[in-house]
């Protein structure tokens, strides 16, 4: 395997410079066009249910009660999603959309060791995303007395507008952008630079023919 001369290397690197910069700025054209095209800009609402008391806010709060409403949060959080919500609130906001479609646009999770349950909607309209978090939240509250006879399910933060979208980080994106373009360049320098057997410099006969040089005749003109 032939040595690799870094001096030399980073020469040959400094006189390519501008294939590096090239290439830094067409990856970072091609990816901000490829993410135009084809990355909808989504955005995330959320809003919180809390679980309390039953028997209304002025009742004392038992070790019983909160231990029922800890159990409670995991098969609440799946009644959140379930179709009979979930069509009710499509009906309600008239939204054209499944409620498949609808199911994978809401993700229902649980604050730990807390009776917090909070839903968030993702949807390329902020507005939107808003106001079917909100709806969801209603609706559950409004229902759930019919599957656990029970009233103890409150709103604690309603959803508000996102003021930017969640899946797209524009600096971010630059940063990879600019890294792709640069290892792409470096790298295609690189392999002309080890496959690049031509003699450049009397140092090159010296060291790749181990010949002696006796004189250099330097090149006048163009002839």
């Amino acid at each position: 395997m032939e040595e690799i001369d870094l001096k030399e290397m980073f020469d040959y690197f400094l006189g390519k410079v501008s294939w590096i910069l090239i290439a830094v700025a067409l990856a970072i054209a091609i990816g901000n066009i490829y993410t135009l095209f084809t990355r909808v800009p989504m955005y995330k609402s959320t809003t919180s249910l809390v679980l309390v008391s039953e028997n209304g806010e002025n009742s004392s709060y038992n070790t019983s009660e909160q231990q029922l409403n800890k159990n409670l949060v995991g098969t609440y959080s799946e009644i959140i999603k379930s179709k009979s919500i979930l069509s009710e609130v499509i009906t309600s906001l008239k939204l054209d959309m499944t409620v498949n479609t609808l199911q994978q646009r809401v993700s229902v999770s649980s604050v730990t060791n807390a009776e917090i349950i909070q839903i968030t909607v993702s949807d390329p309209d902020p507005k939107q995303a808003t106001k079917i978090a909100n709806e969801i939240a209603k609706v559950f509250v409004k229902e759930i007395p019919k599957f656990y006879k029970m009233n103890n399910v409150a709103v604690l933060d309603k959803a508000e507008n996102a003021t930017r979208p969640y899946n797209v980080n524009y600096l971010k994106d630059n940063a990879i952008y600019i890294m792709i373009g640069l290892v792409l360049s470096c790298g295609i320098i690189f392999i002309f630079f080890y496959f690049d057997t031509t003699i450049k410099t009397g140092e090159d006969i010296e060291k790749k023919l181990g010949l002696t040089i006796v004189g250099i005749v330097p090149r006048v003109g163009k002839e």
